[in-house]
């Protein structure tokens, strides 16, 4: 066993539609967007990462920027594949081996993930030479990550808001009671933006300004208590289609957001309502828990709790929280070993 052991990594990985977080030796040390760059001629990848994101909406022909990922999910198998093992060969204590190391992977999926989408995450990782692979559900990564019990017979609420996907998620005695799994978050927040600006504005904003906009003055209410500045924003006008300017205050997009945001707050409201009483009885001691880059949303957290009279906590560092969660199953796999799949 000792030999393998030397030759075996630990990896942790959040697979997300907007980042991938890569835990190793308790750190992370991989914190990227799921992006990847592609040379149309060679179908050689150019870029991932970082690197690649800053190519986004500005590239000519023979160069194509690709999300891997769709809501949660593996959409481009071969891209996502070149992009994870691009990842995880810049990892420094991997790189200084002589040979590739197997290695030992927990990857969490969307709880609304089907069987299909399942076997692709599990291929893309046996091509990665992995040889013992779990599968961990994001509200649970989320929950261990923010440092709940999650074995105790006591009912928490973990609401994960991703890239892709808001996973809602009642969890007791290490198992998902109650789940729902919907389609909005943060790119149809971004998405919600790039529209109004089309619309009110007549002001035609690329996706990376569409999400510099929702990071500077996104905001879930208009009665923010400390509201952001008004920002500046540069794109096309629409009908001289000139370069042009305009200033966007954080109401407007609060504005902007409304639609989405109450369908997360109805998929709140209907997982609350599938809830077990004794459990039910659990949240209302200890309140809702939000994890993932969407919970950063000002305002989102005390508009939750007006709609749901619960108090509602936004994770300590919320888009770091499932890949924490993940590496933490995985180093204590036998605490663990009922909530982790095969």
């Amino acid at each position: 066993m000792g030999f393998f052991d030397f030759m075996t990594e630990d990896i942790a990985i959040d697979l997300g539609t907007a980042n991938t977080l890569i835990i190793h030796d308790g750190k992370v040390i991989v914190d990227a967007p799921s992006i990847v760059a592609r040379d149309r001629n060679s179908g050689k990848i150019i870029a991932t990462g970082k690197k690649a994101s800053l190519m986004q909406g500005k590239t000519h022909e023979n160069i194509k920027t690709i999300r891997p990922l769709k809501d949660g999910v593996i959409a481009d198998f071969e891209a996502s594949e070149q992009m994870i093992k691009e990842f995880i060969k810049n990892i420094p204590s991997i790189k200084k081996k002589f040979f590739t190391p197997s290695l030992r992977m927990v990857i969490c999926i969307p709880s609304g993930i089907t069987e299909v989408e399942k076997r692709a995450v599990i291929d893309s990782a046996e091509h990665m030479n992995a040889k013992e692979i779990y599968l961990i559900h994001e509200p649970m990564a989320a929950a261990i990550g923010i440092g709940i019990d999650i074995m105790q017979p006591k009912g928490n609420m973990i609401i994960d808001i991703g890239g892709g996907t808001t996973e809602i998620a009642v969890i007791a005695l290490g198992g998902i009671v109650c789940d729902k799994s919907v389609k909005v978050a943060g790119d149809v927040f971004t998405g919600d933006i790039a529209y109004y600006m089309r619309t009110q504005h007549n002001l035609y904003v690329g996706e990376r300004t569409a999400e510099k906009i929702k990071i500077q003055i996104g905001a879930a209410t208009e009665d923010l208590e400390t509201p952001p500045e008004d920002m500046l924003v540069q794109g096309r006008d629409l009908l001289s289609g000139k370069p042009k300017q305009v200033q966007v205050s954080y109401r407007e997009i609060a504005k902007a957001l409304d639609k989405s945001i109450l369908r997360i707050e109805d998929a709140v409201m209907e997982t609350l309502s599938q809830t077990p009483p004794e459990l039910a009885a659990d949240i209302y001691n200890t309140g809702i828990y939000l994890a993932g880059g969407g919970s950063m949303l000002r305002g989102l957290d005390k508009r939750l709790s007006r709609k749901t009279d619960l108090p509602v906590y936004v994770a300590e560092d919320p888009l770091r929280a499932v890949v924490r969660g993940t590496g933490i199953s995985l180093k204590d796999l036998e605490k663990y070993k009922n909530v982790l799949m095969k």
